[in-house]
C-alpha cells in the first residue's frame, strides 16, 4: 500500500511512519522539511508549506497514494486545501483529530463514545488556542466527512504518551517520578486520566488503513482505567524509585485536571477502537521507554511542570 503522511517527523507523525514501513507499506513523506530531516533516509519526501497552501509537490502527473493520513491539520482550511490538491488520487484520507471535540456538558457520566455531542464548529478564526482547539477540530471533521465521504476516516486520540513527545506532559511525571521522595501531587488523586501509547496509536492508524476501514474510532489508553495517583505511582515503578504522594493546594501541573465535572473526559471508551486494531501497550512500559529515551537524550529543560522551588514551597 502507498501511504503519504501529511506531516510525519515528529511525534504521532514518526510513531504512524515507523509503524508502516515495519508492515511493509511504501510511504511518502509531505512537509515543510525542516525538522527531522536525518529521519527515514530511505523514505520519499515532498517539500511543501500548508500554512502557505503549497501542495505543488504532491499534483505530478501519476502521483496516486492508497491512503492519506493527516497528523498536521488545525484549521479546516487544510483539510479543504488537502482535498482539492490531491483530489482522486488518493484513495482513504485518514484524519488525525482529538478527543477535545467532545461537550463534556453533554456527556454521560459513565464516559463517551464516538457519538456522543460535540463542540460547535469554530470557522471564525485561525488561531489555535484551548478554547479553539477542539471547535477548530470539529470543523475539520466536518469538512473530512463532506470531501471524503466513506472514503474518510477519523481518529480521536487522548494524550499521547511515548518517546520523542514534544509537549513534555507525560515526560514530566516520569522523571519527577524516577527522582522519588515526597511528590507534590496538585490534584485529586482520584482523578481519572487516560493516556495512549504512541505506538498503540500507530498501530490503529496503520491497521485502520489496511482494512480500508470508515468511521470515527477514540484512541485511548490505558488499557486498564487509572487515576492521577496511580499513574505516578506506576512511573515511579517503572523507574524503581519510590514516592510519597502529598496532595496540595491546585496548582498547573502536567494532566492535573481540577474540575470535577471535567472528568468524563477521561473516561472515553475505546471498545470501538480496540476491536479494529488498538494495542494496548502497559503503562509501565510506556513510562520506562519515556523513561529511557529522556536520560538518552539528556534530560533537557521541560516546557510544562512544577519546578523544583516551587514544589518545595508546596510541599512546606
Amino acid at each position: 500500500m502507498r501511504i503519504l503522511v501529511l506531516g510525519g517527523t515528529s511525534f504521532v507523525g514518526r510513531a504512524v511512519v515507523e509503524r508502516a514501513l515495519a508492515t511493509g507499506h511504501d510511504v511518502t513523506l509531505f512537509s515543510r522539511g525542516r525538522t527531522g530531516s536525518e529521519l527515514f533516509p530511505d523514505v520519499e519526501r515532498r517539500i511543501g508549506d500548508r500554512d502557505t497552501g503549497d501542495y505543488a509537490s504532491l499534483t505530478g502527473d501519476g502521483d496516486s497514494w492508497d491512503a492519506v493520513v493527516d497528523v498536521s491539520a488545525y484549521v479546516p482550511r487544510h483539510v479543504g486545501q488537502a482535498a482539492d490538491a490531491l483530489a482522486d488520487r488518493a484513495g482513504r484520507y485518514l484524519f488525525i483529530s482529538t478527543g477535545s471535540v467532545y461537550d463534556r456538558t453533554q456527556a454521560p457520566q459513565e464516559g463517551l463514545d464516538e457519538d456522543c455531542a460535540r463542540l460547535a464548529p469554530e470557522r471564525g478564526t485561525e488561531q489555535v488556542t484551548g478554547e479553539t482547539y477542539g471547535p477548530l477540530k470539529v470543523a475539520c471533521e466536518d469538512d473530512v466527512q463532506a470531501r471524503w465521504g466513506t472514503r474518510g476516516t477519523i481518529v480521536r486520540p487522548g494524550v499521547v504518551a511515548g518517546p520523542y513527545d514534544p509537549t513534555d506532559r507525560f515526560t514530566w511525571w516520569v522523571r519527577r517520578a524516577a527522582r522519588g521522595g515526597r511528590v507534590a501531587l496538585p490534584g485529586r488523586p482520584e482523578q481519572p486520566v487516560q493516556v495512549v501509547d504512541s505506538r498503540d496509536l500507530a498501530h490503529l492508524v496503520v491497521a485502520l488503513l489496511a482494512d480500508d476501514r470508515p468511521g470515527t474510532f477514540n484512541a485511548v489508553g490505558p488499557a486498564e482505567p487509572t487515576t492521577l495517583a496511580a499513574l505516578v505511582q506506576t512511573c515511579a515503578a517503572a523507574a524503581g524509585s519510590t514516592v510519597e504522594l502529598v496532595p496540595v493546594a491546585p496548582e498547573p501541573a502536567p494532566l492535573v485536571q481540577p474540575d470535577p465535572a471535567a472528568d468524563v473526559l477521561n473516561r472515553r471508551s475505546a471498545a470501538r477502537a480496540r476491536a479494529v486494531g488498538l494495542t494496548a501497550t502497559p503503562l509501565a512500559t510506556t513510562a520506562a521507554d519515556v523513561l529511557a529515551w529522556d536520560r538518552e537524550r539528556g534530560e533537557p529543560e521541560l516546557s510544562v511542570g512544577i519546578s523544583p522551588a516551587r514544589e518545595a514551597e508546596l510541599l512546606g
